[in-house]
């Protein structure tokens, strides 16, 4: 069955669609059980990544990469990630952050940062959440403060990917404390990763999405040029909303490759699985529940294209991304959930394909701003 067709893709995305399914079948999925099991950071495949121009292609011509837009990121998401979702997160964390720099940044910081990621010398990393402030961008306790040409960075951030191994880090952190704007109370940095006060460790093994690595950065009087400040000071929380708008369609695209996978395995299974005589997809009630699997994705999926047009044309792009996000996340997490059921006893070993679907798809629903924040936004913005 082939549920990640090109009909709903507009057509300049299907040739960039193309390039990552053949890239995902000849390097991600073959090696995404080895990988989870293991935990260790897929080098190997990052470079070839790099090779075959599929990661930090969103970044813009004139800085090295090819200027993919959101459509074409969107079609190479489900591909990626219904061949794993932990090699293909660490793939699209190469350049996490990168976005803020080239779209609000100046010419030098592009050229000296974003260049380098483009051309496969360097990876990027996006320092937001915190241990204990959950998702209130507004509530970040982590400080800069000026003190002449230099910000002096203070405090800690959490869940943060290449934290340990990116070469700089876009960094959010508290620079006023007017209780009355409490929105303008942020700002945006660049932060190298060899800066005197910069200290990361990867967070310990997690449950899911094992071939992707967190960390846990602590700053003890971390100094930065003051040049490194992304726009304005206080400009902080408004762009980092902007840049989540595009990262949660993209999240949506987490979500749907991850139900694709989970419905091919469930599908594939109860066709060939034989109990009381017969293959089980004979079975009335199993036919009901891959229908309704089937109903959900389709749904899901054209939801999340939809946004995908509405956020490119920044037509009440905060409703439409937390809408997609919502959706196809959690209809990842049913789906994966029924496969299992479909698999019985066999679906807890760890050899077992709908096994790992079942854990990575219970990631999507928290990162990016947990599913309970997107329902605050979808009732607050909808028209």
């Amino acid at each position: 069955m082939e549920l990640l067709d090109d009909s709903i893709v507009p057509e300049h995305a299907r040739d960039i669609k193309a390039e990552a399914r053949e890239f995902a079948q000849d390097h991600i999925k073959p090696n995404a059980q080895e990988y989870f099991q293991s935990g260790d950071y897929p080098e190997e495949i990052l470079e070839a990544g790099r090779e075959a121009n599929l990661v930090a292609q969103d970044i813009p011509e004139e800085w090295g990469g090819r200027g993919l837009d959101l459509a074409q990121l969107l079609a190479m998401t489900e591909e990626f990630y219904r061949a794993d979702a932990g090699i293909a997160l660490t793939l699209q964390l190469a350049s996490f952050g990168c976005e803020i720099t080239y779209e609000h940044g100046s010419e030098e910081q592009c050229e000296r940062y974003v260049r380098p990621v483009a051309e496969g010398e360097q990876r990027s990393g996006l320092a937001v959440s915190e241990p204990e402030t959950g998702s209130d961008l507004a509530g970040m306790q982590t400080t800069a403060e000026r003190d002449g040409d230099e910000y002096v960075i203070n405090g800690e951030k959490y869940w943060i990917g290449n934290g340990v191994e990116a070469d700089w880090i876009t960094l959010y952190a508290r620079t006023g404390d007017d209780e009355d704007n409490r929105y303008g109370n942020h700002s945006m940095f660049i932060v190298p990763t060899d800066t005197d006060g910069y200290e990361a460790e990867h967070i310990p093994e997690k449950m899911a999405m094992r071939a992707s690595k967190q960390a846990h950065i602590e700053f003890d009087d971390c100094r930065i040029p003051a040049a490194n400040l992304i726009g304005s000071e206080g400009d902080g929380f408004m762009l980092l909303a902007d840049f989540f708008n595009h990262g949660r369609v993209a999240v949506a695209g987490h979500g749907i490759g991850i139900a694709a996978a989970a419905i091919e395995e469930a599908w594939e299974f109860t066709h060939d699985r034989e109990e009381f005589g017969r293959t089980i997809s004979d079975f009335q009630s199993v036919q009901h529940g891959l229908a309704d699997m089937l109903v959900e994705f389709e749904s899901a999926r054209t939801l999340v294209w939809r946004a995908r047009e509405k956020v490119a044309e920044a037509d009440n792009a905060g409703y439409w991304a937390a809408m997609a996000k919502t959706k196809a996340t959690e209809t990842a997490v049913d789906v994966a959930e029924q496969g299992m059921q479909f698999h019985g006893g066999r679906s807890v070993l760890d050899e077992r394909r709908i096994a790992r679907v079942y854990r990575d798809a219970r990631i999507p629903v928290i990162y990016e701003g947990a599913n309970e924040i997107q329902r605050n936004l979808i009732y607050g913005q909808a028209p």
